[in-house]
């Protein structure tokens, strides 16, 4: 599929199920998180959770047969390549992708993973399906996955600053600037 552009060198990267499941995943991680150590919030700690699994598995589904940007083929490269374009952030010319750099896709692949890690384990805590330990791992994933969104916000600081964009606005838009060497 063929990205729209306008005459103001923009183009339209991220597609509106991107960006709602974006924005609805961290509405649902805000509220799991702030929810997750009140006995009184449980239910709606265990409802965010439920919201941010079926967003994953709507996320996987559209990562295999969405738009040309949504899909992972797209922008899971690979460690190598990540590193490359880490390196290429030191130098004169950072290697610049219209959709989601190798690093970030390899964010995007951890954090999906995380995500559904600690919904399992929390559906499984949740219906005493196993035992302590389980509770154990999702706390554990629960903090890793807090870790990943930290790193994944000082990413997008890097990136919008490094590149001169802003990727917030790209993220609610869904429309990046054309600078006149990218990647796709």
């Amino acid at each position: 599929m063929k990205t729209e552009t306008s005459s103001s060198s923009s183009t339209l990267v991220w597609d509106l199920p991107v960006r709602l499941f974006h924005w609805l995943l961290v509405i649902c991680f805000a509220g799991a998180w702030l929810t997750s150590e009140s006995e009184h919030w449980r239910l709606a700690h265990v409802w965010f959770g439920y919201g941010m699994a079926g967003l994953v598995g709507l996320r996987i589904v559209w990562g295999l047969v969405g738009t040309q940007h949504a899909r992972f083929a797209s922008f899971v490269r690979g460690p190598r390549a990540a590193l490359a374009y880490l390196r290429s952030l030191l130098g004169p010319r950072p290697q610049h992708y219209l959709g989601h750099n190798p690093a970030g896709g390899l964010a995007i692949v951890g954090l999906l993973a995380l995500i559904a890690l600690t919904a399992a384990s929390g559906y499984a805590t949740y219906n005493e399906l196993g035992g302590d330990w389980l509770e154990e791992l999702h706390e554990f994933a629960a903090d890793a996955l807090l870790i990943l969104v930290g790193v994944h916000l000082a990413g997008v600081a890097v990136g919008s600053f490094v590149h001169k964009e802003n990727l917030v606005r790209a993220m609610i838009t869904g429309r990046k600037p054309l600078p006149p060497e990218t990647n796709t």
